[in-house]
């Protein structure tokens, strides 16, 4: 066995047809989880395996004897996989990157839609059997401003001046010169500007808490805030206070600091806060292209490796 897909998503397996199996014919693969609690001994001989959730620290890795690359569902390798200690025994990790660009940012824009139209609210009187209209706000002229302009935040840029929004954004290594925006000053200037901020910054130790209760401060009466990036580039105690004093019209949320949340959290007993559970990259279009193109960097790197794809065979047990 060469490679395996061994925690594969059952949504991610039924897009899995002839044209996906013919990039690695002879991948085998096993549907949602690893079977058994050894992971290494279902690994086997296999030198390359594909990773969607499956927690691979050291100890795992190291009795993985035969394994040269672990192809990673995403970003967040670290989140699962033990990057360092593959690095020190020789296994290439790679990720994934920009599969779901497009989605994430049109699920941005559904949110801002929401926080400024307020549809699931009146969805939510009309089933408990009251007639509520809600005054809603009119996105076209208004000031969007973009928080990071990496894949995500460049089509939320594209979006938002489809729509005829001004767009202004910020970018901690500056805004590329080719986007239909204008550069902020700074981070505070676009929170004072915008009459909806949206987040598409990565997680690292300077974007931590980069929204903080200062920064909520500054952000002008009626604004909407949304966040598709990661939960905690926000002070999430700061916001739901925020939110609670009704110091911004509105927030539009898929991600928080901690995942899964219910409905016992303080965000969910705000009116005005919008909530999706960590969903802004599922489409059947993005999983196609992530799956795509994590079969397609497996076949790179087994053909890196001398070991090109034979010309026939089946997919696993898929």
């Amino acid at each position: 066995m060469r490679a395996i897909f061994f925690d594969c998503p059952s949504f991610l397996a039924e897009l899995y047809d002839d044209e996906l199996k013919a990039i690695v014919p002879d991948l085998a693969m096993t549907i949602d989880d690893v079977p058994g609690d050894d992971v290494a001994a279902y690994v086997g001989d296999a030198v390359g395996v594909i990773n969607d959730h499956t927690y691979m620290p050291e100890e795992v890795l190291a009795a993985c004897r035969a394994l040269k690359v672990i192809v990673f569902m995403g970003t967040g390798a670290s989140s699962y996989i033990d990057v360092a200690a593959a690095e020190k025994l020789g296994i290439e990790v790679r990720t994934i990157k920009g599969y779901g660009d497009v989605t994430v940012a049109e699920h941005a824009l559904a949110l801002m839609f929401d926080c400024g139209r307020q549809t699931a609210r009146m969805d939510r009187a009309l089933r408990a059997g009251s007639w509520r209209t809600l005054d809603g706000v009119e996105f076209a002229g208004k000031t969007l401003g973009v928080v990071g302009t990496g894949g995500v935040g460049r089509e939320m840029v594209r979006l938002g001046a489809g729509i005829g929004m001004k767009v202004i954004a910020w970018n901690r290594s500056g805004v590329p010169v080719d986007l239909s925006c204008t550069p902020a000053e700074s981070l505070d200037a676009l929170l004072a500007e915008s009459h909806v901020v949206s987040l598409h910054l990565g997680l690292n130790d300077e974007t931590t808490g980069i929204i903080d209760a200062r920064r909520l401060a500054l952000m002008r009466p009626g604004a909407m805030l949304i966040n598709t990036a990661r939960g905690a580039v926000i002070d999430e105690a700061a916001l739901i206070e925020t939110m609670r004093a009704g110091k911004i019209r509105a927030a539009g949320l898929d991600v928080f600091a901690d995942e899964p949340i219910d409905g016992s959290h303080p965000l969910a007993a705000l009116e005005n806060v919008t909530l999706t559970p960590h969903a802004a990259f599922m489409t059947a279009e993005a999983s196609y292209r992530l799956l795509r193109m994590a079969l397609e960097l497996m076949r790179d790197a087994l053909e890196g490796m001398g070991l090109p794809a034979p010309d026939t065979g089946a997919a696993g047990d898929a």
